[in-house]
Formats: structure tokens, sequence, C-alpha cells
């Protein structure tokens, strides 16, 4: 049925061309997309600037960023609000998803390893957070927004124009309950494993969230992962629970297991609790929160006191790795490809956001973590730092998320910044 629907949207998107000249009015074209109609939307779709005062300033700044010998750190794009990515797997392309309502196709036409061109993406949608992007194993693109899940067929093929091939795997609201919707830990990730499931990370609304939630979280997965079929949402499962805020996640390659990062509770001083990098190694687990926040007791702290009373989860897993509090540890990677040395390759890249509720800020930077044959974590190191000013405490970048390109360099996103970078090695 899958193959049969991408040569019907191939043959659909070949024929899609539209004298219609008025751009979006705001008005969602889902249903015309479904049915292979045009919207009406301008097929001359604006591009961002990629040179310019901007340009200029974001290169000076990466001059600051420090890097292990032979590595070296490049403007790839201008992309405004540049969140979640996920490496076009036929073309030298990459889609970028936003906390806001765009989702960017960046393309570097000629293979010098700067982007050409920076456009939206389907521009006759009305997107509503659509931070996790990511691909099935046979092209698909995966568009997770906020309480809705879009399937782009041959996305990387027909991103030229305003209307594009889509099927609608999970309806407006039906992603978490409305009344669950908030502006708070919205911002979902995925991936698709082996399994050909798409797995998706729901961040609990609250601090802490109170009791009274814990069931419903608990069914729905919200403060967790979930899993379910990535063309009809059908056979949505939970898979891990008892996590406040992933905002990030990948399959390590050489064992199918999944890794995620978390973040942690506010309020609790500087020092507390750890951010976290976790693994996933039997359906169903439970890691710990909201009674721990790594190996920090949260239930009955200062920031949840009514939780005094709370029961220790049974079999709790604890972190593979704790980060220093408050980094905000988003998007990760795990490094599968040649052009950087031995110790790098099957480990992972983790992006900390940086720091917002510590007395002196920490964070904004690039962590390496080494993996074992036994896929266990070592210790981590820092890769890449420099966004942060120390000696003003102000931000020049914060990175989110990390993605391996085809040639085995490294792209960082930073939606403070509104770009993408590059990172290389050459001895």
């Amino acid at each position: 049925m899958k193959k049969s629907f991408v040569v019907f949207a191939v043959a659909a998107a070949l024929g899609t061309v539209s004298s219609g000249a008025l751009a979006q009015s705001g008005r969602d074209n889902l249903a015309n997309l479904k049915q292979m109609r045009v919207s009406g939307t301008d097929l001359n779709i604006p591009t961002v600037p990629q040179e310019g005062r901007n340009a200029e300033a974001i290169r000076a700044n990466l001059k600051r960023v420090k890097l292990p010998p032979g590595f070296r750190i490049e403007l790839f794009a201008i992309v405004p609000d540049a969140r979640h990515m996920a490496v076009a797997p036929s073309t030298n392309m990459l889609f970028v998803g936003t906390r806001k309502t765009t989702v960017w196709a960046v393309t570097d036409r000629n293979g010098d390893g700067v982007a050409d061109e920076v456009k939206p993406f389907a521009p006759s949608l009305n997107f509503k957070v659509p931070n996790g992007v990511c691909w099935t194993k046979d092209g698909f693109l995966i568009v997770v927004e906020h309480n809705r899940i879009l399937n782009f067929p041959a996305a990387e093929f027909f991103y030229e124009g305003p209307d594009v091939a889509v099927i609608e795997v999970v309806p407006q609201g039906g992603l978490v309950p409305v009344e669950e919707e908030s502006y708070n830990h919205g911002a979902r990730t995925c991936r698709v494993g082996d399994d050909g499931k798409l797995y998706v990370t729901l961040g609990q609304p609250h601090n802490v969230q109170p009791l009274m939630k814990f069931s419903l979280y608990d069914r729905m997965g919200i403060g967790g992962i979930v899993r379910l079929d990535p063309f009809d949402g059908s056979k949505r499962e939970v898979v891990a629970l008892g996590v406040r805020n992933s905002v990030g996640m990948d399959f390590n390659p050489r064992d199918k297991v999944l890794w995620f990062t978390d973040n942690q509770t506010d309020g609790l001083g500087d020092e507390v609790p750890p951010g976290e990098l976790n693994r996933l190694t039997k359906v169903g687990q439970h890691f710990g929160y909201p009674y721990w926040g790594g190996k920090f007791k949260v239930a009955g702290s200062p920031a949840a006191p009514e939780l005094k009373d709370m029961k220790e989860p049974a079999n709790a897993v604890f972190p593979e790795v704790e980060f220093p509090a408050h980094q905000a540890q988003l998007g990760m990677t795990f490094y599968n490809a040649a052009q950087f040395p031995p110790k790098y390759r099957g480990g992972a890249f983790v992006a900390s956001h940086g720091s917002w509720n510590r007395t002196k800020a920490t964070g904004a930077l690039i962590n390496f973590v080494p993996v074992g044959q036994d896929g266990k974590a070592g210790r981590p190191e820092v890769f890449a730092e420099g966004w942060l000013d120390e000696a003003t405490g102000t931000y020049r970048g914060r990175p989110v998320d990390v993605a391996v390109m085809k040639d085995g360099s490294l792209l960082i996103s930073d939606d403070y910044a509104g770009a993408i970078y590059r990172v290389t090695y050459q001895p």
C-alpha cells in the first residue's frame, strides 16, 4: 500500500502546477493536499538571504568556538529559529524544524559544504511547533508538531513548490489530549526504529507534574516516549515512562538501543538536578521521574513538597550519563561515519542549549560521549564550546541539535543565532 501511494503521489506532484499567485492566507490546506489538489499558494517561495551583515557577525562569533585539534567549524546556513534536523537520504539537503510555524528545506546544490538555498517547506500548510523531523527507512519525511503528526512522501524531491503530497498520521489534537496542550515542554522529537515504528518524545507540561496527572500521563505516554505506525498512527504504545522532558533521541546503530536526553526540574538551586542521557533497553522501563531526577530525589523537595509521600517507582532506571545541572541537553546523534578520528566512531554527540535559571550561566556547548562495545557510556567530554561569553555571561549562540552528513561532517543547529554550523576534520 505504501509503494502504491508513492507512485500516486509522484504522478500527482508532477501534474501539480497552478497559476495561483496569492501568498498563503493563513488557512490550512491539508484537506486539499491529501486529495492531491492545488492550494493556490504562490509558487514562488521566498528564500532566506545567506550573506550580509548577519552572516558575517555569525562567522566572527564562530572564531570563539574551541574544538579539538584538527577540527574546524564554519557557517553552513542561515536558518531562522533552527531546531531539529533531518538529513535527507538521497540528496544533499536537510529539513529543519522550529518551535514556531516553519519547517525549512536547506539545500547545498553544488556540494561545497555551504547551503545555497534555504526556504520554507510546504508553505501552504499551517504548522504549529513543527520541532520534530525524521525519516522512515524508505524516504518518507515525518514532521511531528505539538499535537499532530504528518508524513510527506518523497519530500526531498517535491519540496520546490508549495504543495506536496501528505499523509495525516495523527490528526490535530490526537497526539495528546487538547486540554494538556501547553506552551511548556511542547517541542516533540522523533526517530524511526529498525522495527519500522515511529518513536516520539512527549514532554510533560509542568515543572513537576501534580499527583492527579500521574494516571493520565502514564496512560498517554506524556512524560515519556511513545511509538506508533508512521503511516496511520495505529498500534500506539508507551515505551518509556518517568521522563520529564526529552528533546532528543537516537538509536545506537551497533545494537539498535534507543538513547535519549532528559531535562530536569527547575528551581532547586544551581547544582541539582543533573541533566540526563538515558538508555532504553526494554519496553516499559521507568526512568524515575518525578521521584528521581538523576540520583537527586525530587519528590518531597521544595519543587514538589506535595509528593513527599510518593512511593519510589520499582526498578527505576538511572541515567547512563549525568551532566552538570541546568545545561539543558537537547538533540543527540550517534557518530557512525569515517571522517572523524576513530575515538569518535560509535560514540554520541549531545547538544547543550544552555541554562536559563542559574546564578551563573552554563552550557551552550557540544559534549561527546564515548560508547563501548558493551553498549555502555564512557566518561563525557566537551567537544565544542565558546557560544557562551564567560566574561559577560551572555550567549552568542545556543546549540539545539546535531546531525551527521553523508561526508561525515557534523552539523549543529542554533535557534538563538538562527544558523546551522558544519564541523569538519582534517589532520
